[in-house]
């Protein structure tokens, strides 16, 4: 059944990539981009070209890059990390095989720093999900990258994926990463409701946290601070998409990850992923705050990304978003994973333009499977 999925899947993902040929020569692209992999990260490198790094897709034990000059025609630039490396940390044999997800590389004084979550091979009480964030480093951005030191760069006494570092106008370096579920319960009223109707016991949650890293990416300063949690009274206006997944009798947890921070003005914008990343429901909403470290508010207009399949289109489970900007600069693009009928339970690349108004709120202008205008050049 699964090598049927998988033919399926190539025959949709090269019928997407003739589609897009075809639309690249009007002057336009199409969405999903022929990439099948999650979590996709998007780095420009100045005066040379975009690189785009995610979870799975052809690697394994590690992660993968292409590379591109438009954001729209991309490169398979082959397998730039390996968990076996001289300092490698992680345990390849832990469940998930290994768990190696969500990779982001930035440069950074001249060399080029990949952050990524795994199993950490320390795990004395054979806990199944082990997760800690590391760092790797390497002289190019394909590669290939040695992690800094053979341990992860902090260990909170839980498990944490989804790292994402800002590095602030004010020269400080903040880490933000996603505290998991796992044996995290926490009571709120929509975890009440749900015991009341005999579905699920308990409701374990993930929370989004920032903390200043050390300039050398060695560890960490000071304490990690609570920036986003999902809401705890069902009034809440973010309640209701938030919960989706739980409503719908998915799964006993609600989940707030894949944090993806960026500086507007004098605001700070942080977007986030709510619902099971495996469902339809996966959706994006965003945050803003006056400071790295938060209060950070909730919008209004959240989610800003979700799926569409309700209203007559194809796509769903859209999330982990990065943000980057056209070849000009003028244009701003969300870059997250998605799912479409004809993918199926493979995970596909999309790219669809955003912007912030000039009252200070986020729209994405997705997801979108119909021709677009290429990013501006």
């Amino acid at each position: 059944m699964k090598r049927i999925i998988s033919i399926f899947t190539f025959f949709s993902l090269t019928l997407s990539f003739n589609n897009q040929l075809f639309a690249q020569s009007q002057n336009t692209y199409q969405n999903p981009l022929p990439v099948a992999f999650g979590d996709p990260y998007v780095l420009h490198v100045a005066g040379d070209k975009y690189y785009m790094y995610g979870t799975g897709g052809v690697a394994k034990n590690g992660f993968a890059a292409y590379s591109s000059t438009d954001l729209v025609n991309w490169k398979d630039e082959g397998q730039v990390f390996y968990a076996g490396n001289p300092n490698g940390w992680s345990d390849s044999t832990a469940a998930w095989n290994g768990a190696y997800w969500a990779p982001e590389v930035y440069a950074h004084n001249g060399k080029f720093y990949l952050f990524y979550s795994a199993q950490w091979s320390d795990n004395p009480d054979k806990e199944v999900e082990n997760f800690r964030i590391g760092v790797a480093v390497a002289d190019k951005p394909t590669g290939p990258f040695v992690d800094l030191t053979d341990k992860p760069i902090f260990d909170p006494g839980y498990p944490i994926i989804d790292a994402n570092v800002l590095f602030d106008d004010s020269g400080k370096i903040y880490l933000y990463y996603s505290r998991c579920c796992y044996k995290h319960p926490v009571e709120s009223e929509v975890a009440t409701w749900a015991k009341k109707k005999g579905w699920f016991d308990t409701i374990e949650e993930s929370w989004v946290y920032g903390v200043e890293l050390k300039p050398d990416f060695s560890g960490v300063i000071g304490e990690p601070v609570l920036l986003l949690r999902p809401p705890v009274e069902m009034s809440d206006k973010q309640a209701e998409w938030e919960s989706r997944s739980v409503t719908s009798k998915e799964v006993n947890r609600r989940w707030t990850e894949g944090s993806a921070i960026f500086k507007k003005g004098d605001t700070y914008y942080m977007m986030y992923s709510a619902n099971y990343f495996g469902g339809k429901n996966y959706a994006v909403g965003y945050a803003t705050s006056k400071s790295p470290l938060g209060p950070f508010t909730k919008a209004a207009n959240n989610p800003v990304l979700q799926k569409n399949s309700e209203r007559g289109g194809v796509v769903t489970g859209t999330g982990h978003n990065s943000v980057t900007y056209s070849p000009d600069g003028k244009e701003m693009f969300c870059v997250y994973h998605a799912r479409t009928l004809s993918t199926g339970e493979e995970r596909v690349v999309f790219i669809d333009r955003m912007k912030i108004t000039e009252d200070g709120k986020l729209i994405v202008e997705g997801p979108t499977t119909t021709p677009q205008l290429v990013p501006s050049r």
